[in-house]
């Protein structure tokens, strides 16, 4: 390596502070996926920070939902080495009021400051370490979305634009409690099923009815007897509602299904099967549609081995050792390994508990894992 990136490197190692002052100011900013004005603050503080240091952005307007940030320091080719960060977290508007940013030792804590607000103090370091590395073989992108918690429905088409024309993929969404990288997770949707049937008195004419619940009862039982744990597919409708009163038969019911699987291939012929399950008739005089509210698309490990194996050797150079590991979450790295990509996950600090009030961030792993990330990014020429 050239004096330059050791150079870059040097300065990164020194961040540790400044990493986590920018830490603590994005987690005390409100972000929930549909608090439009907070994901956007995220993002305006993020843009400062690179702005201050002549890196340039350009923002993509998004209604509703956070706008869409693509960061870049230029390089010498065309096909760039892209980087991902969510903006939004699970938590509602006003959680930083009662249940801000707070320090425990190593241990960081508040809403989202792992999933993912720490990943994206990572991209945002990288970049401006990056812009101190001198000339780059070829640019380095940083692509902010703002809706991935609720499933990167507005974020998706530019996801899937930037990774078309990127050499690799590397998201920071938070390191396992192993301290492991994400080598492969499972795709999954969120779909909604709407039945609609007849209304009748259930004591006086209860034969004039057409039972919306007993109809989505017997979809049910047939969506659930998708599931195949050997192929890795699971099926789970958790909520249901219907119906209007005990002694009415019900006109209408709702569930909602959670679909799972390891395998790209198999996410077409699973969805043709639950299509036709729902438009089955089960009981005359009742019909159901289908309607998609969220669909990740699966990474599967042969995207991320060559990948996962350039991190390891540069960890192994910094000092630390890491594996690649499952999942059954999923993100939107998803979206770029199914593309074909090459695609590697779980790159942020450590961390765990996501998603709940014990959520927490191992703060000396911040310099750590943002030297192998920039170490990465600059080893990875053409050989993935």
């Amino acid at each position: 390596m050239s004096a330059a990136p050791q150079q870059a490197l040097a300065w990164l190692a020194g961040q540790r502070e400044a990493m986590e002052t920018l830490l603590q100011r994005l987690v005390d900013t409100d972000s929930n996926s549909y608090d439009k004005a907070g994901v956007d603050a995220v993002g305006a503080l993020l843009a400062a920070e690179l702005e201050a240091d002549g890196i340039l952005l350009k923002r993509m307007p998004v209604d509703h939902f956070g706008d869409v940030l693509l960061a870049e320091v230029p390089g010498q080719s065309t096909k760039p080495v892209l980087l991902l960060g969510h903006r939004d977290t699970v938590f509602p508007k006003g959680t930083v009021t009662t249940r801000g940013y707070s320090r425990d030792g190593n241990l960081a804590h508040g809403p989202g400051v792992a999933d993912m607000k720490g990943g994206l103090v990572l991209n945002c370091f990288a970049l401006k370490a990056l812009k101190r590395a001198g000339e780059l073989p070829y640019p380095v992108q940083v692509l902010y979305t703002g809706d991935e918690e609720i499933g990167s429905g507005s974020a998706r088409t530019h996801i899937e634009k930037a990774a078309l024309g990127a050499r690799a993929v590397l998201n920071t969404e938070p390191g396992r409690a192993s301290g492991n990288v994400v080598s492969a997770r499972k795709g999954g949707a969120t779909l909604i099923i709407e039945v609609s049937g007849r209304a009748a008195h259930a004591g006086v004419n209860h034969a004039d009815g057409a039972s919306a619940i007993e109809a989505l009862a017997r979809k049910i039982v047939k969506l659930h007897a998708l599931t195949d744990y050997t192929a890795g597919i699971t099926t789970n409708v958790g909520l249901i509602t219907g119906g209007t009163s005990s002694n009415t038969v019900a006109p209408s019911a709702c569930a909602r299904l959670d679909v799972r699987f390891i395998e790209l291939r198999h996410w077409d012929r699973l969805f043709t099967e639950i299509q036709a399950i729902v438009a089955e008739e089960e009981l005359a005089g009742t019909q159901a549609i289908l309607k998609e509210a969220t669909t990740f698309l699966p990474m599967e490990a042969c995207h991320s081995e060559r990948l996962l194996h350039l991190y390891q050797q540069q960890a192994l150079a910094l000092g630390f050792s890491v594996e690649g590991e499952f999942t059954g979450g999923c993100a939107d790295s998803g979206f770029t390994a199914s593309l074909g990509i090459p695609t590697l996950c779980g790159l942020g600090p450590v961390g765990g508990k996501v998603h709940t009030e014990r959520e927490y961030l191992e703060l000396d792993t911040l310099v750590p894992r943002a030297l192998a990330l920039v170490a990465t990014i600059l080893a990875v020429g053409d050989s993935v």
